[in-house]
C-alpha cells in the first residue's frame, strides 16, 4: 500500500478536515515505530532503510507493512482522526482494532524473521 492509497481510503470512509500533510505525518510516526520496535530487532533490518516521510516524500511511496497486514494503516489513521476530533469513545474502539492488527503483524514478523541475539559470555 502506498501513502496516497492509505490517505484516499480513509478520506472516503471517514470524511475529515485534516490535511494530507497531517496524515503523512501520522503514517510516518507509525512506520518509525514499526521500524524501531519490530524490524530493527531482527536480522536483515539493515536492508530496510527508513528515515520518515516528509513534505518532499513521493506520495506513491510504499509503506513498510505489506499485504495482508497493511490494513493497520487504515485503522491507525482512523484512530488519529478520532483522537484529534476529541471523540474518545470512537478513538478507544479504533485503537483496539489497530492494536489487534499491529500485534498480528508483529507476531507474523517474529515468526518469519530471526531475532537479533546477544552473545552470552560465560566466566
Amino acid at each position: 500500500m502506498t501513502i496516497i492509497e492509505a490517505i484516499t481510503y480513509i478520506d472516503n470512509i471517514k470524511p475529515n478536515t485534516y490535511s494530507q500533510e497531517d496524515k503523512v505525518k501520522w503514517l510516518s510516526n507509525l512506520d518509525c515505530t514499526i521500524k524501531n520496535e519490530i524490524i530493527d530487532t531482527h536480522e536483515g533490518a539493515d536492508a530496510i532503510q527508513f528515515s520518515g516521510y516528509g513534505d518532499d516524500t513521493d506520495i506513491h511511496t510504499e509503506l513498510l507493512v505489506p499485504s495482508p497486514h497493511d490494513d493497520m494503516y487504515h485503522k491507525w489513521l482512523e484512530a488519529q482522526i478520532d483522537y484529534a476530533n476529541g471523540e474518545y469513545g470512537k478513538y478507544n474502539n479504533s485503537m483496539t482494532m489497530f492494536n489487534t492488527a499491529y500485534s498480528a503483524y508483529a507476531n507474523y514478523y517474529n515468526r518469519t524473521h530471526m531475532p537479533l541475539g546477544t552473545k552470552i559470555k560465560f566466566f
